[in-house]
């Protein structure tokens, strides 16, 4: 092995995570231990599942375990496993980078508060580097397994790391801590059996310490196994306690929060199945573009895969935990999991338990809960919706079997109050000649709420949904209906409000009476609106745009546009308040090029009441700009 030293420079993100880590969990600096012990039981779990298909590869180290190995007069405290190891390019590419997508803006864009918030070191899996909350030096011994190589990584956290050949006798790693003077306790042995016994209790590999008995001459020092060694989610729910649930949640997932609800549940019949689902508390800051599943597949407790998108859909791939079948053959390939029965049957009872837990969430009264380092009394429902409700949008969309559950799930903003209201309890409050479900789309809770659209559903009592994600629209699309009544936009097509014959025949006499102008004013705007009405949906506007009953909104027009998408311009109708002194005015123009302006302006000034911009901004301003000169 040569004895050449490499330098290399960490990732430039790693430095400020490094910093991060540091100076933020210093408190809570005793979860390196279970961070370590994590990464070392899921190199045993790597290992264990290549040796399905390489028998060789265990050779005669055949008992996969994780050893403790403390030096109290050289204050280090190793971590050592015979799992699968690392190459030197993987030492390199897993400890010197952080391989997330948008890491190095995320913290760019991070204030020196938050940078203190120990709420955010949980986004980006920095788990091996809280190794320098106890240690100014940590070195790192590796051999692949099948492998002659051993690499050793060395840092200081002080900007580089080396790399160089060394040696070990047996596949894994080793991973060794100079303790800082301040942490030398975690080179005892009762700190560290705590911290195991706290953390660690659940790891399925027996976590092995040396520990001395006896005293003075009679002193013999042997190998004593200090956690259950056995798989939480095999044992049975009364024997597991909520804070065991906890640290095995964070262990997972290297989340520094606690779960938000979990379910831990046993499936036996035709196939067998066990699993334990998380819903996390906050959402990771590339939950958007992350397309992976955060659930592991087990069969019959052999782990098989990290990233189980065949068992879980993607709109759920905010969960967290394991599923443990006893159906599916230990070889088993993404292929085959692609193609099997039990693949889907797996599939199903994920979603099932997810949705269970989420309606026993949504039915849940307030509890005490801390928050932002406050206890305060919330709904934890509400605070999941406000992290992970677009993901259940996604699953309306694309998710036909789970399509009705999920509508009992959807939370929106509303006219009645600012909290978060689901359809059911609209549809309850309805009044008894209020025929649909009404909604409006906008780009922000402060345009939906002052939208035109709204004011004569609102005068006549009738609760309007606010919805401001851009996948609305097109989950409504997906909808069309709930509890047997439609869903229907306040700014597409005519409203069908109820009214009496003596309101009917006021509106007929009134369109007749405007006959003349709606045509002056289609003739007027004839390359951008598409009709001209009189409406009975406004009462304090004098104009607003709408779309055609079954056409795309202008919103969902402009989000494709905005996407990418070649879209065509799509005319709407212009509808007139008959009531209001502007349209009134209007009507007594005589002069051609005067009636154009007003026409233009009051066209313009419907775009802006719905939060949009006119074509032309600066003919727009020169006419407001005339009008306000001339009185």
């Amino acid at each position: 092995m040569s004895a050449t030293v490499e330098k290399h420079p960490f990732q430039a993100e790693v430095n400020e995570v490094l910093s991060l880590v540091v100076n933020s969990l210093y408190s809570h600096r005793e979860v390196f231990l279970r961070e370590l012990i994590s990464n070392a039981a899921d190199a045993l779990d790597q290992l264990n599942f290549r040796a399905l298909t390489q028998h060789d590869l265990l050779g005669d180290d055949k008992e996969l375990r994780i050893e403790l190995i403390r030096d109290e007069k050289a204050h280090t405290l190793t971590i050592r496993d015979n799992g699968v190891g690392m190459t030197r390019d993987e030492l390199i590419g897993h400890l010197g980078t952080i391989a997330r997508s948008g890491s190095k803006k995320l913290m760019q864009s991070l204030s020196a508060e938050q940078k203190k918030d120990l709420t955010l070191i949980g986004q980006f899996g920095v788990g091996f580097y809280s190794a320098f909350l106890v240690a100014d030096t940590v070195t790192v011994v590796s051999r692949k397994a099948g492998s002659d190589e051993t690499w050793v990584w060395e840092s200081r956290a002080q900007g580089d790391f080396e790399i160089r050949g060394g040696h070990r006798a047996t596949r894994g790693t080793d991973v060794i801590l100079h303790l800082k003077q301040d942490a030398q306790d975690y080179a005892k042995e009762w700190p560290v059996r705590e911290v195991v016994h706290k953390y660690s209790d659940y790891v399925r590999w027996p976590i092995r310490m040396q520990v001395e008995r006896g005293k003075d001459d009679a002193t013999t020092t042997e190998w004593q196994t200090l956690n259950q060694a056995r798989a939480l989610w095999t044992r049975p729910k009364s024997e597991v306690e909520p804070q065991q649930y906890e640290e095995f949640y964070k262990s997972l997932s290297h989340d520094w929060h606690q779960p938000l609800a979990w379910t831990h549940f046993k499936v036996e019949g035709a196939h067998e199945l066990t699993g334990l689902l998380f819903l996390p508390e906050k959402a990771p800051f590339d939950l958007v573009e992350r397309r992976k599943s955060g659930v592991r597949l087990f069969v019959k407790r052999v782990f098989i895969m990290d990233d189980a998108q065949e068992i879980v859909p993607e709109w759920l791939r905010f969960v967290r935990g394991v599923v443990d079948s006893e159906d599916l053959p230990l070889n088993v390939s993404r292929e085959i999991l692609q193609k099997d029965a039990t693949t889907r049957f797996i599939r199903k009872q994920v979603v099932a338990k997810t949705l269970t837990l989420l309606e026993e969430l949504a039915a849940e009264g307030e509890t005490e809960r801390e928050v932002d380092g406050e206890k305060q009394k919330v709904r934890r429902y509400e605070l999941f919706w406000t992290e992970f409700g677009r993901l259940l949008k996604e699953g309306v969309y694309h998710d036909l079997e789970a399509r009705d559950r999920l509508a009992a799930l959807l939370r929106f903003r509303s006219s009645r109050d600012d909290g978060w209201h689901g359809l059911k309890d609209y549809v309850a409050r309805m009044p008894a000649d209020q025929k649909a479900i009404y909604y409006t789309a906008a780009d922000s809770l402060a345009v939906a709420k002052a939208s035109p659209h709204i004011e004569a559903l609102q005068k006549r009592g009738f609760e309007v949904l606010l919805m401001t994600d851009a996948i609305d629209e097109w989950i409504v699309d997906a909808l069309r209906e709930f509890g047997e009544k439609p869903l229907v936009s306040a700014a597409k097509g005519a409203l069908d409000l109820p009214e009496t014959e003596a309101d009917k025949q006021r509106k007929e006499a009134r369109e007749k009476e405007l006959q003349p102008l709606l045509e002056r004013v289609q003739q007027a705007l004839a390359d951008q609106v598409k009709a001209v009405r009189v409406t009975d949906r406004l009462t304090d506007s004098p104009a607003c745009l709408v779309s055609d009953e079954h056409g795309m909104s202008a919103r969902q027009e402009r989000v494709l546009r905005e996407a990418g998408h070649d879209v065509p311009k799509q005319k709407r109708i212009l509808e007139l308040n008959p009531g209001h002194p502007v349209v009134q005015k209007l009507q007594a123009i005589t002069d051609q090029a005067r009636f154009a302006d007003w026409t233009a302006l009051l066209h313009d000034q419907a775009l802006l009441a719905e939060g949009a911009l006119p074509a032309d901004p600066a003919a727009f301003s020169r006419r407001l700009a005339a009008l306000m000169a001339g009185g």
